[in-house]
């Protein structure tokens, strides 16, 4: 599953980890090397959902949280559109789910439709940033901090930090769910 992550990553598709995650550059430049770290965090967080039912998926981290490992997968879908087309490229386009945030699960949806909405955002994240500069600026649509410019250095950095935050709450609900930790 991990795998499929790896096209369009600006990393040596080669340098894998054993999982199959995508090592993130050591050196080098700095659009690649942030572009090569949201890839790693890409696709830890498919990883974290590699194997489970849609139960499992959709079983809460712990009370009163509602959060679930397909609910991340949503959420980070409606990011993806969020900042790559709203923000940097200034597109006006509607929420991927239902609701905004992506958290709500919906019976009829499962992981495999919700991963296939998450790569479609993920894919078109990379387009819209291909063979642009760190320094190319969009500006936040909406929010507490409307209007503001944006640069896409901080969006990479912005992305880098949703993933590792979220992919910290994927960690403890694999955990809960199976056991499997160190992903």
């Amino acid at each position: 599953m991990v795998r499929g992550m790896l096209t369009g990553m600006t990393a040596d598709p080669s340098l894998t980890l054993p999982d199959g995650r995508p090592l993130p550059l050591m050196t080098g430049a700095e659009l690649p090397m942030l572009e090569s770290w949201l890839e790693f965090h890409r696709a830890t967080l498919e990883l974290k959902c590699a194997g489970l039912d849609d139960q499992l998926l959709r079983l809460p981290s712990a009370e009163p949280s509602e959060l679930t490992l397909l609910g991340l997968v949503q959420h980070l879908a409606e990011v993806e559109r969020n900042w790559f087309q709203r923000a940097f490229a200034g597109l006006v386009v509607p929420p991927v789910f239902e609701e905004e945030s992506g958290y709500a699960l919906d019976a009829g949806r499962g992981l495999d439709e919700a991963l296939a909405a998450w790569r479609r955002e993920a894919a078109r994240g990379r387009e819209l940033i291909a063979g642009r500069s760190p320094e190319d600026t969009g500006r936040i649509p909406d929010g507490p901090m409307a209007g503001l410019e944006v640069s896409l250095r901080w969006i990479l950095v912005h992305m880098i930090e949703e993933y590792a935050r979220h992919n910290g709450h994927a960690d403890i609900l694999r955990e809960r769910i199976d056991g499997v930790t160190g992903i």
